[in-house]
């Protein structure tokens, strides 16, 4: 005869009521436990406005002062002179060192000593007609893509496309000859006008 088990119903009827009160009651505490202030829960959109704000006047003032400050070195110096006016800020930089012609960053051409560049300028090869012509082909070739560049940005800005500025930053000991030659290939590239970049010197009067 098989011996009668003691009743599993009790206990097990009290299990499930205990462990909805016991989980209703750790639900309290992390809900609890988790609540934080509402300004931990999004980002705070005003104080970031106001970093981008202070970002984009630094960049702005930043950009205007990049082509007036112009590094001075044994390539490159600035002629003195005595004119009160303030220096361009609009038009595409031409930097005629001793060494180099360069567009905006980029290197056009190197050149060679002084003595070659006072008689006839840059060598004949880079020229269009000859070591007579005044037109260099690597320059205005660099010229009249920064042109297509400059014309849509002019157009955006409600300025006159037909014609763009130039900035030339050139080292005082430039020869008259190279000179001539960098401001005729700009004529020729659709730059209307120009500017030289110079130090302010006080007066000797």
């Amino acid at each position: 005869m098989s011996q009668a088990e003691p009743p599993q119903g009790g206990p097990a009827t009290h299990e499930p009521r205990a462990s909805v009160v016991t989980y209703k009651a750790e639900l309290r505490k992390a809900i609890r436990r988790n609540a934080q202030e509402p300004e931990i829960n999004f980002l705070n959109i005003t104080a970031m406005l106001d970093i981008m704000t202070i970002i984009l006047v630094f960049l702005l003032k930043s950009l205007g002062e990049t082509s007036t400050s112009v590094p001075q070195s044994d390539d490159l110096t600035l002629p003195n002179s005595i004119i009160t006016t303030e220096p361009s800020q609009e038009g595409i930089v031409v930097t005629v060192s001793k060494s180099q012609i360069l567009v905006g960053n980029d290197k056009v051409l190197s050149l060679p000593g002084r003595e070659s560049l006072v008689q006839s300028g840059v060598d004949a090869s880079l020229k269009r007609n000859g070591p007579n012509d005044l037109y260099i082909v690597p320059l205005g070739n660099a010229l009249q893509s920064a042109r297509k560049t400059d014309k849509l940005i002019r157009q955006a800005k409600g300025l006159d496309p037909s014609s763009s500025e130039a900035i030339v930053i050139a080292d005082k000991s430039t020869p008259y000859r190279l000179l001539v030659e960098v401001l005729y290939t700009l004529g020729q590239s659709e730059y209307g006008r120009y500017h030289l970049m110079v130090i302010q010197a006080k007066s000797s009067g």
